[in-house]
Parts: C-alpha cells; sequence; structure tokens
C-alpha cells in the first residue's frame, strides 16, 4: 500500500457505488446477484485473529504493534476462519435457498454499513481498495450483534464494462475481535 496512489475523483466515486450496491444486494439477501459480483478467480479470505505478545526487539517501530502480526491463516500461516473460491461461494449461496436450511431459519436481518473507503493502489485494471464496515446481525427471538472491520479487497474493471462495473477478484476481511462470541461466523462480509 503506498501512500502516494490518488484515485481520480470519478474512480472515488464509481467505486464507492460499487460498494453500496454490494451492501444493498447483501442486505436484501440477494445473494445470486451478489456472486454475479465477483470475478471468478475470486478468493475470498477471513484470517483468524490472534493476540501476539508485544515483541520487544521491535520497540519503538510501528512494527511492533501492526495489525499484520496479528492475523492468522494469510497464505497458509495456520488456519484462517474461512478461506474461499467461486465454487465455495457458489454453494454458500445455494444453501441459502434449500429448505432443510435451519441454521438460516428464519433468515437473519442485516444491514451494512460501508465508510473510509479509500482506493489505494492500481495495477492496470485491477484496484486495491481498503474500507471499513459495521454489520448489525439480528434474528427473530434472538440478540443482536454487531460486525466490525476491515476489507482489502482487490475491484477489476469488468471487460467491456459500463463505469463502476467492477469485479471482486480478492477480499480479505479483518475482524475486530478479541473473542468469537458471534452466532455466526458464516455471513459475507
Amino acid at each position: 500500500m503506498s501512500d502516494d496512489f490518488r484515485a481520480s475523483l470519478e474512480l472515488q466515486h464509481e467505486v464507492e457505488q460499487w460498494y453500496y450496491r454490494e451492501a444493498r444486494l447483501l442486505d436484501g439477501r440477494e445473494y445470486q446477484k451478489w456472486l454475479a459480483l465477483c470475478a471468478p478467480e475470486i478468493r475470498y479470505i477471513v484470517p483468524g485473529r490472534g493476540n501476539p505478545l508485544v515483541d520487544n526487539k521491535l520497540r519503538g517501530t510501528e512494527e511492533m504493534i501492526s495489525v499484520e502480526r496479528e492475523l492468522e491463516g494469510r497464505d497458509g500461516d495456520r488456519l484462517p476462519i474461512r478461506d474461499e473460491t467461486l465454487p465455495y461461494l457458489m454453494v454458500r449461496v445455494e444453501r441459502a435457498f434449500k429448505p432443510n436450511s435451519w441454521s438460516e431459519n428464519p433468515p437473519a436481518r442485516t444491514r451494512r454499513l460501508v465508510g473510509n473507503v479509500e482506493v489505494v493502489g492500481s495495477e492496470g485494471e485491477d484496484y486495491s481498495i481498503v474500507s471499513a464496515f459495521h454489520l448489525h446481525w439480528t434474528r427473530p427471538g434472538s440478540a443482536t450483534f454487531l460486525y466490525a472491520g476491515q476489507r482489502r479487497d482487490v475491484l477489476s474493471r469488468a471487460e467491456g464494462g459500463a463505469p463502476g462495473d467492477f469485479r471482486l477478484k480478492r477480499r480479505e476481511t479483518i475482524l475486530d475481535m478479541a473473542d468469537i462470541a458471534y452466532p455466526t461466523l458464516g455471513l459475507i462480509f
């Protein structure tokens, strides 16, 4: 990530509109339409988050308290919470429509708020994006939960697509939780 990259206002607007549309589709349970926003080569990762001790050898540097030191399950480093490709995401979407999907009966009500959207780099037609999110989750007869975190995405312009027509090539969701006390981690963040 480079602090030198500056997105044009048009690109920034296109990317933000894409994220708002994505949130609307997911909150509206339009999972098949959301799946159409994914590139065939998508990799969807939710790393685990450990609590490493401070390394005194790094004292005085930002690396000492870096979020990167807490992430587990990236590129073979321990187990992630989730590491999926398009076929796995397709199965998850298909399950939502099955009558025996007891874990989502009745379906949860969600509301995603996406903010701090920043285009931090580009390589050809691929754009690196960092954003923050809050996901409010509730189900009748159940407690309410708030998920929060950061997403690190790669969006690619769809070939021959209109402005703002991107495909999600990679998503890494960094959850801000110390303990897993949530009813499900099967959500699309």
